[in-house]
């Protein structure tokens, strides 16, 4: 059977030009517009549906609703709202017009209700600023900035209210208190496409989350494959601030070199056996449909060690590393060999690495 190809989708930032696009033209040109096409980063175009336009002759909203595609994007779905306001002179509609730079006195661009605020230091926004990254600001300029020149609009005064009603709530499932944005979402994309199922939205927050911890004066970190061995680490080590706790999923090779790269040369990692044997084994990724748990290789490892005939017994016998760490009782000199193991693999992925492996219980426990 042909397997089904994902769909694409876009960003918030896309998202939030074309719905300032056509409120921008609805503004000027004081009709409703029906879709907006707008240039992404890397010169394709890309047309958006717009709902629930309403103009006067002093503002101007509509909004798009986001589609991730086939990706699990916890914003997907959500209407992203721009509001043009200002007074700008009317002029008969015209196509062909010279290119009008938007400076930045003259177009205004900030956030409204579900659109957070940053609070922390290391992010490309600085703390205070609404959570408009760069590049969709850019996007938002760009597509405003094509409104006035086909308008003939120079020098007037100009406003672009990005909001999402439910952007707050839907901060909530996301890193973004952690990262120190507060209130909602951020206005996110470098390339103003999403493509499905992919892990770069991981590893962009791993690279947001590690710089804000460098910022902060964070002397080292945590790695967390997980929410319960996150919490298990914090119990373990209650004096680390909040921001020196990363979530880096199954993604261990990229969260690694990207400590490297910012200093963090002894993180600590938090996970289960499962996960540490995996890192053990020198895979890149630990998700279970990125990498085989060889248990064959503890097994060996195990007899170059002189482990115990028993425990070697479970190890040959057991179905999942789970099912190994219970039925030993974590056994002390069996874990050492594989947390031994994961410092090994961790240096491989990024030279110079000291790691420290926390091993988690199944428990939320620190278990050694």
């Amino acid at each position: 059977m042909k397997k089904k190809e994902l769909r694409s989708g876009y960003t918030t930032g896309a998202c939030a030009a074309a719905a300032a696009k056509g409120a921008a033209w609805m503004l000027a040109g004081q009709k409703p517009v029906a879709q907006v096409t707008i240039e992404l980063p890397g010169g394709a175009g890309a047309t958006f549906l717009l709902h629930g336009q309403t103009f006067s002759g002093e503002s101007a909203s509509c909004f798009v609703v986001k589609d991730a595609g086939d990706d699990p994007d916890i914003t997907n779905g959500a209407e992203v709202h721009a509001r043009a306001s200002g007074n700008p002179p009317q002029s008969p509609f015209r196509k062909g017009g010279g290119v009008i730079t938007v400076e930045e006195e003259r177009l205004i661009i900030e956030g409204g209700v579900g659109i957070g605020r940053v609070t922390k230091p290391g992010l490309a926004i600085p703390p205070g600023e609404w959570a408009i990254n760069p590049v969709p600001r850019r996007m938002i300029e760009q597509a405003v900035g094509s409104v006035l020149s086909e308008f003939n609009i120079e020098n007037s005064p100009f406003k672009i209210t990005i909001s999402i009603p439910d952007g707050e709530e839907r901060a909530k499932k996301t890193l973004n208190a952690r990262l120190g944005i507060i209130g909602g979402l951020s206005i996110l994309g470098t390339t103003g496409i999403v493509r499905p199922i992919s892990a770069k939205a991981w590893t962009d927050t791993i690279d947001s989350a590690l710089d804000v911890a460098k910022a902060c004066g964070c002397g080292t970190v945590v790695l967390s494959t997980g929410r319960t061995s996150e919490l298990a680490a914090q119990r373990q080590l209650p004096h680390l601030p909040e921001e020196a706790c990363i979530m880096m999923g199954d993604h261990i090779a990229y969260a690694l070199q990207a400590c490297a790269r910012r200093g963090f040369m002894e993180p600590i990692i938090a996970c289960q056996f499962a996960k540490l044997l995996k890192i053990a084994c020198g895979h890149e990724n630990t998700h279970a449909a990125a990498s085989e748990l060889d248990l064959a290789a503890l097994y060996d490892w195990g007899v170059t060690a002189a482990v115990p005939p028993e425990q070697l017994a479970i190890i040959s016998n057991a179905n999942t590393a789970r099912e190994i760490a219970i039925a030993t009782g974590f056994d002390g000199t069996l874990m050492a060999l594989v947390k031994t193991r994961a410092m090994q693999s961790a240096a491989k992925h990024a030279p110079g690495i000291r790691a420290q492996p926390l091993l988690c219980g199944y428990d939320g426990t620190a278990a050694v």
